[in-house]
């Protein structure tokens, strides 16, 4: 059955959401792991095309989470629990320390220097390397692709991957970030201005008159250390693709930018760690417990 995504323009889990809530305000701690695990995968995929590593998307989604539960006494129900939820995670999102790569040197002209840089070479011998020659294609696709999103400022790339890769409306947009629909439109067409410019003029993967080939470049992703084929970050064998629970935005998108958003939102959307039972220690600890201002977990 196919899940609902909770950034849909109606969210039809909110009631669900709050009946959870109001159990775990009573002690049921199997509400509470109900709750994390409706949840966690949407919020470390959005993390993650925010930081680019698994590792470190997976320590911001932590910290994400213990938020939530530290803050979860104070949602009193007046909102949709989602507002309130994906509030926290755009704040935390905004607000967090700099990732590995973002550095005030990642722009997109650097990033296009750095493919002009590296060396096109055919595909290694399928004998030669640990992994599928074509998951290492996929690898340096997605890597490349994502990579890409890093060179957009934060703000930018937070309403790209709200709104352009994940489907979000104005209205949900607008709500989650507290700003107009109006600002965020606005915010949007820049990013992806910025985004698309630099894809058309660099990326075969929407312009064929591009030289650059995710094919050509693998060898050379690899020989830089920016692709471990003993350790792939994205490719998977089997994957459910971002498109297939995202919501199509409402509202018409023109064909061409519709097409540049299919490249992310083809991303694989990734499972993440189970991160109930890391958090069931805290979720057990006496002082951590108290601090959530909740009746004793059972």
């Amino acid at each position: 059955m196919r899940q609902h995504s909770p950034l849909a323009d109606v969210a039809v889990s909110d009631a669900e959401d709050q009946e959870l809530v109001r159990l775990i305000q009573g002690g049921n701690r199997d509400a509470l792991e109900r709750l994390i695990t409706r949840h966690q995968r949407w919020i470390y995929n959005i993390v993650l095309r925010m930081v680019y590593f698994p590792h470190d998307a997976e320590d911001a989604t932590q910290e994400i989470l213990i938020k939530l539960l530290t803050k979860l006494s104070t949602f009193k129900g007046t909102s949709q629990f989602r507002t309130w939820l994906y509030r926290l995670v755009v704040n935390h999102l905004l607000n967090m320390k700099r990732g590995r790569l973002e550095t005030a040197a990642m722009t997109f002209e650097a990033y296009g220097r750095g493919l002009d840089n590296t060396p096109d070479a055919e595909l290694p011998d399928a004998k030669s390397v640990p992994a599928d020659v074509q998951l290492l294609v996929q690898e340096a696709r997605i890597g490349c692709t994502t990579g890409m999103l890093l060179c957009l400022d934060r703000e930018q790339r937070l309403v790209y991957v709200l709104g352009h890769i994940f489907g979000v409306t104005d209205r949900v947009g607008a709500d989650l970030l507290e700003i107009s629909g109006e600002a965020f439109r606005q915010r949007l067409a820049r990013a992806r201005r910025d985004l698309h410019n630099f894809m058309q003029n660099k990326c075969g993967l929407v312009n064929q008159a591009n030289p650059c080939r995710c094919a050509k470049k693998t060898q050379g992703f690899m020989k830089a250390g920016y692709l471990d084929p003993h350790n792939l970050l994205f490719a998977r064998e089997r994957v459910t693709r971002v498109r297939e629970l995202a919501e199509q935005r409402s509202e018409k998108i023109d064909e061409l930018d519709a097409a540049y958003a299919e490249i992310h939102r083809d991303h694989p959307f990734q499972d993440g760690p189970d991160f109930v039972a890391a958090l069931q220690q805290l979720i057990d600890d006496p002082t951590f417990r108290s601090t959530l201002d909740l009746e004793p977990l059972r």
